[in-house]
């Protein structure tokens, strides 16, 4: 190791525990032991251009273990990203560029947030994944334009958690070998040793999933760092896991190799012996030399040089196909919503009975057309989400131009997966499982909504009407639980037209996840249903009279209960109003004014029906209202039996309504 490099590896250890020191919070312990790899990484083996993160063929780095985000903060500040050393010294601060774990879209170069550990190795397949497939559509004959490594990092906590096992695992069957896995194991976790519930020979059981597997046994050794990762690039056949061994909070003497190194502040007396122990000249906080920073500088130009002739290919390819580039320009995009809004044929249905989850498989069909950057698939479970789309191939070793994704039964991974690609840019993807299923994805979907990402969620068999299967897979409290979670449109349509709306919103959503909740059994198609369902919620059958008695409201399969149950109550001489609810996020963005009208302030007799928990419907029924829904688990007997057994009957809603009215 030359000296420029170990006070280049040095500057990222002491800026890392500067500011984490300034903070009197954060994570030491992972950037000093790791920030021999990053430095290695990032200076000769990773093609970026801090002048350009966003450039489209970069290669991706992920910080798995993103309570070391100390080390990412470092490197973008010294490789130039534009983050100073002010927001450096700003760390865990309100309103800075460096909070306390990485975040997308708020800190240039972060290319994905992380922090519940192992969601960044499942982001980092699914953008292996989205590597593949567009280097299968786009590449042609001496033009790689799509040719690039995903780099994700992580330590011991990230293999404990499943959701690895699961990503890792179909990465080894897809044979990902753009996907390098870099494996900080310094034997630590939170509570101490790792033996202590972590003892398994990780490098076969990686061997088993179909990695190659390579081994540094020093982490402090800069080339051999650099001979492993060249050799996993050379393997072309598997993706690749480098277990590095590394100690924790290196070079501090005090704490380097223990527990107490994780999760706290070094301490200045501590952080004053290991600049001494570095031999790092000045034991001022935040001092990093000039020299430090002119060879980062040097070292950044590399990767400008890189998309310069990146570009000068890419020119070249668009010149010679022409339909390509167009083609390229569609799939990096936005969808054309008021196309798609104007276009009869994507709204068209038959006037018969069907399951929403059929109509949804339907949208898809005609939306793969419509949108070539849409992909998907399901937790195993094509059939019967109705996610497949026809005749457009399977995802697989041998075809990794097909655009039909075959996750296996993982829905936790599958979450994480999908995620990574839809932050890999250039695509729309789709994921698929039982409704009551959801439960196994909720981290990774609560992660894309605080990334801001338009991924879609195929939920079907959405309530008690799964029927003979029971209480194990019926949901019940799953649709709350996703209405709860910031930024994510619930969408649970009651018709033919409501589904092309649900996936209208899916595909044109530019900053928000949306879950598409369908039935299993067959629904009819509502007179009054109308694209007005992209509001959120709207009147689909009103009352005779300007101000209607009661108010129905409902989604999903008991919209057709409502209106049965208003046409009964018509013959009582009860004037009933019937508003369809599928996104209640949707009609909470509508102004005041549309709000009244759908929902008038003077109509206090509101009656809900929803075969789910009542959870959430309080602020629309009020203290007068009332709910048709559940209050416990479901049971195993046939769907139609079910809803009669727990009270989605046209006659009992009307009921309801009248003990409302008295």
């Amino acid at each position: 190791m030359s000296t420029i490099d170990t006070t280049c590896v040095n500057a990222i250890r002491v800026l890392s525990a500067d500011a984490i020191q300034k903070a009197n919070s954060g994570h030491p312990g992972l950037p000093l032991g790791a920030a021999p790899i990053a430095y290695e990484l990032w200076a000769n083996h990773m093609k970026h251009n801090a002048k350009n993160p966003k450039w489209a063929d970069r290669d991706r780095f992920i910080l798995s273990g993103g309570h070391g985000s100390m080390l990412l903060y470092s490197l973008l500040h010294l490789f130039g990203y534009g983050l100073t050393l002010d927001d450096v010294k700003q760390f865990r601060q309100d309103g800075s560029l460096t909070p306390g774990h990485p975040e997308y879209g708020h800190t240039v170069g972060v290319e994905a947030t992380t922090g519940p550990l192992g969601a960044g190795m499942s982001m980092a397949v699914g953008m292996a994944m989205a590597e593949a497939h567009l280097a299968a559509v786009f590449n042609k004959p001496e033009y790689p334009v799509v040719d690039h490594y995903t780099f994700v990092l992580g330590g011991d906590g990230c293999m404990m958690e499943g959701i690895s096992s699961e990503a890792f695992s179909l990465a080894g069957t897809l044979g990902l070998s753009k996907l390098i896995v870099l494996y900080d194991s310094n034997n630590i976790s939170i509570e101490g040793g790792t033996d202590i519930a972590f003892t398994e020979n990780v490098q076969e059981r990686m061997q088993a999933f179909g990695f190659q597997t390579l081994e540094v046994a020093d982490g402090n050794d800069l080339e051999a760092i650099g001979k492993a990762i060249e050799e996993a690039k050379a393997d072309t056949e598997h993706p690749s896991f480098i277990t590095i061994h590394t100690q924790i909070g290196y070079g501090c003497p005090a704490k380097q190799g223990k527990a107490s190194a994780h999760g706290s502040p070094l301490g200045d007396e501590n952080i004053v012996a290991m600049k001494e122990n570095l031999g790092w000249p000045s034991t001022e906080p935040f001092y990093v030399p000039d020299e430090v920073y002119a060879h980062y500088e040097e070292l950044s130009k590399k990767g400008a040089a890189a998309e310069d002739a990146w570009n000068a290919l890419f020119a070249d390819y668009a010149a010679k196909y022409p339909d390509m580039k167009a083609k390229w320009d569609a799939f990096h995009s936005a969808v054309d919503a008021q196309a798609l809004l104007e276009n009869e044929d994507f709204w068209a249905y038959a006037d018969k009975p069907q399951a929403t989850r059929n109509l949804s498989g339907i949208m898809i069909n005609r939306l793969k057309d419509l949108v070539p950057q849409l992909i998907g698939g399901s937790a195993d479970l094509a059939p019967s989400n109705k996610t497949y789309m026809d005749d457009a191939g399977d995802f697989s070793k041998g075809n990794y131009g097909g655009r039909n994704f075959h996750f296996g039964v993982r829905e936790l991974a599958m979450g994480g997966m999908t995620n990574g690609l839809a932050l890999h840019g250039g695509l729309r993807p789709y994921a698929g499982t039982f409704f009551v299923f959801s439960d196994y994805m909720k981290p990774m979907i609560r992660l894309a909504a605080l990334m801001k990402l338009p991924t879609t969620y195929v939920l079907t068999h959405d309530s008690i009407g799964v029927g003979e299967d029971g209480p194990t897979h019926e949901p019940i409290e799953q649709l709350a639980m996703l209405r709860a979670t910031p930024n994510v449109n619930v969408f649970r349509p009651a018709d033919a037209t409501e589904t092309a709306a649900g996936w209208y919103l899916a595909v044109t959503s530019q900053e928000t996840p949306t879950a598409l909740v369908l039935t299993r059994q067959n629904l009819p198609q509502l007179a009054g249903s109308s694209k007005e369902a992209l509001k959120g919620g709207y009147i689909v059958a009103d009352a005779a009279k300007e101000t209607p008695d009661a108010i129905i409201i409902a989604s999903g399969s008991e919209v057709s209960l409502a209106v049965e149950a208003k046409d009964m109550l018509a013959k009582e001489g009860v004037d009933v109003r019937v508003v369809s609810m599928p996104c209640m996020e949707l009609f909470e963005q509508q102004d005041d004014v549309y709000k009244a009208q759908v929902l008038p302030a003077n109509v206090r007799a509101r009656v809900a029906v929803e075969a789910a928990s009542d959870f959430g419907w309080g602020k629309y029924v009020g203290l007068d209202g009332a709910t048709v829904t559940m209050q416990g688990f479901g049971a195993s007997a046939p769907a139609e039996l079910l809803f009669e057994k727990f009270g989605f009957t046209a006659e009992n809603v009307a009921n309801t309504v009248k003990s409302v009215l008295k």
